[in-house]
């Protein structure tokens, strides 16, 4: 509970699994959990609680004087107006601060990022419009993202520490009221994720995420905040957490026969009815997912990014925070189907670059608030300077990471860029490849597969990735790396490596022969990511960009012969492409023979302290090339 008394909340929660069987405290569940709950299943820890954030003085936004509690036309009743303010997407990013340059965040269009800046807005907003009307919800993918979430999960674990994560002080501080799982907050296993859950004093979110083969939330589902407007009436506002479905691909080895994550749209059916029945005078939903209404991984799964199928399906919500996209959409108003009202939507752009103000106007009907208009926009944070109380909260764990990412792992040469790595085959990405082969090979020494060629992928995350001649950091190694991927292993066929990269080369636009060289303009055909065009080393092979789609593949051959569909092959690749990340063919189901969960980030790093020197001449193989019509276009 809020110490100004402003607001109260009821969380609806459970406990650990180790715990005697809980009650559900006092709220309702669906009929459907409430007989799954009273089986015995085990559930994980549900919290409750939420503090306050100082009230510090912020520049940045302009001042708007809250309303009195007035008295509408025709004696119907008070109006208030209540604004709700929305993040999505930190990944990790508590100051404005840029790991991988070493310098404060810097872009084209003078953005800046982190929570700190995030806070000075939340504050001036808390300010000009009175703590007893505001709300503050997070719509997910808080913990990783950066070397800062990287580090305390893996380098100086929190679950061995104790120490508080950075991200869980920095929201504490806020105040935050609420916060939605993001699919990202599963890519350290669930005892983290757990023990995070634990340090944050706001609930954490996730009606969806339940125990595998049941409905029973493994999660909070949702909680009820209680504003208390000076001069008029309590509001009650319930907030329906739900998180994404491509959580049980992209983290399946950590959620697999543990967690199942089911559609949005059907749990949000579920549970609105439950939350609406307690009373509560605004239903708002934070959910970790686009509103495209497309997915990344087919059909077999749910919905991906259906925020705005949620607004149109679902009767009974009056506004959704959403995330996942990376997307700056202030405000969207999408019609719901059952009952003709507009739902209000809106997304802040990621990594606390935006955020998100709903204002939502309330009018006492027959002593009942009812909800009038609502509307929606973001704040741009480069408004405001850091707060300097967030800072200071981090400020030695920041300082720790900064030590650690400039710490000197090998020599180079020469500089390798990944500038052109879309579509030349380079060195720093050949680096990439060279670590994870002779990794594997040490690991699968002695095995049958041993006799088998090794080959591997990598794909292009990140074109400003440099190493520079002569003192290569760690975080130029997580510049190159920037995802917290480990390493695996798996057995194609000839056949099915033709297959994977026909379905890598349709990241390019088809470009005529005669027409003039400019590869920067033929790259991610169909909104295709780099992060999904992936590149294999020890096969050679030409990408023809003049054929269409799925005949683009041509002389692929390993040591100077055509490889023979049957032809078996080891293939070290990351966790997220073989949990089926990015919808490649065959991978997800190919047998896995090497799964030790090294970080392939941490595994060049060794590699490269281990050499003390990084010579592409030791590496470095042009064995696939751009061609049209078979001639090459380099």
């Amino acid at each position: 509970m809020v110490a100004s008394g402003f607001m109260t909340d009821e969380t609806h929660l459970h406990r650990h699994a180790d715990a005697p069987q809980p009650r559900w405290c006092s709220c309702a569940v669906p009929d459907d959990v409430e007989a799954e709950r009273r089986s015995g299943l085990s559930r994980r820890g549900f919290l409750t609680g939420v503090s306050a954030a100082s009230a510090l003085a912020a520049a940045g936004w302009v001042a708007t004087n809250p309303e009195p509690a007035a008295a509408a036309a025709g004696g119907i009743g008070k109006s208030v107006t209540i604004t709700i303010m929305g993040s999505s997407d930190i990944h990790s990013h508590a100051v404005n601060w840029d790991y991988y340059t070493d310098a404060a965040y810097s872009d084209k269009a003078g953005n800046v990022v982190g929570l700190s800046r995030v806070s000075s807005v939340v504050n001036q907003i808390r300010a000009d419009r009175g703590r007893d009307r505001t709300l503050l919800f997070d719509a997910g993918d808080t913990i990783q993202g950066t070397p800062l979430g990287f580090y305390y999960a893996t380098v100086d674990p929190i679950t061995k520490t104790g120490a508080i994560h950075p991200m869980a002080a920095q929201m504490n501080a806020i105040g935050y009221d609420a916060v939605a799982l993001g699919n990202h907050e599963f890519n350290y296993g669930l005892d983290f994720l757990d023990t995070w859950i634990k340090q944050m004093n706001a609930p954490v979110l996730g009606a969806n995420a339940v125990h595998a083969g049941t409905t029973v939330p493994a999660y909070t589902p949702y909680t009820i905040k209680t504003l208390n407007p000076k001069g008029a009436k309590p509001i009650r506002v319930g907030v329906l957490g739900l998180t994404n479905p491509g959580i049980v691909i992209w983290d399946k080895a950590n959620v697999s026969g543990k967690l199942e994550v089911l559609d949005i749209v059907e749990t949000a059916r579920r549970w609105v009815p439950v939350i609406r029945a307690q009373g509560v005078d605004v239903l708002v939903v934070s959910v970790h997912s686009g509103d495209s209404g497309t997915s990344s991984y087919g059909t077999d799964l749910p919905n991906e990014n259906a925020a705005a199928l949620l607004a149109e399906q679902v009767p009974g919500i009056d506004a959704i925070l959403f995330g996942h996209a990376h997307k700056d959409i202030p405000q969207r108003f999408v019609t719901n189907a059952s009952t003709g009202q507009q739902v209000v939507l809106s997304e802040p752009m990621c990594w606390g670059q935006r955020l998100s103000v709903f204002d939502i106007e309330l009018q006492q009907v027959k002593g009942q608030w009812t909800v009038v208009s609502k509307k929606a926009t973001n704040v741009n944070t480069n408004t405001v300077q850091d707060d300097p109380a967030l800072v200071s909260v981090v400020q030695a764990q920041h300082d720790a990471v900064v030590a650690y990412v400039n710490k000197p792992v090998a020599t180079s040469t020469e500089e390798l860029s990944a500038a052109e790595s879309c579509w030349k085959d380079t060195a720093i990405l050949d680096y990439i490849n060279k670590v994870q082969v002779d990794t594997v090979t040490a690991a699968i020494a002695g095995t049958p597969e041993a006799s088998l060629p090794i080959v591997s992928i990598a794909a292009p995350f990140n074109r400003a990735a440099t190493f520079p001649a002569g003192q290569v950091t760690i975080r130029d190694v997580a510049g190159l790396y920037i995802y917290d991927n480990t390493l695996m292993a798996s057995v194609l066929t000839g056949a099915q490596i033709k297959d994977y990269l026909e379905y890598s080369a349709k990241y390019f636009q088809q470009v005529a022969p005669g027409a003039p060289v400019n590869p920067a303009a033929w790259t991610n055909a169909g909104l295709t990511p780099d992060y999904n065009y992936d590149q294999f080393s020890g096969v050679s092979y030409d990408v023809d960009i003049s054929q269409p789609q799925g005949s683009r593949i041509a002389n692929l051959s390993w040591a100077g012969a055509p490889i023979a569909a049957d032809q078996k092959f080891v293939v070290a690749v990351n966790n997220y492409r073989q949990s089926g990340g990015g919808g490649f063919p065959h991978i997800a189901t190919a047998p896995v023979i090497y799964n030790a969960q090294v970080a392939i980030r941490e595994a060049i790093v060794a590699y490269a302290s281990a050499a003390g020197k990084i010579n592409p001449a030791d590496f470095h193989v042009v064995n696939w090339q751009l061609t049209r019509a078979g001639v090459p276009v380099f």
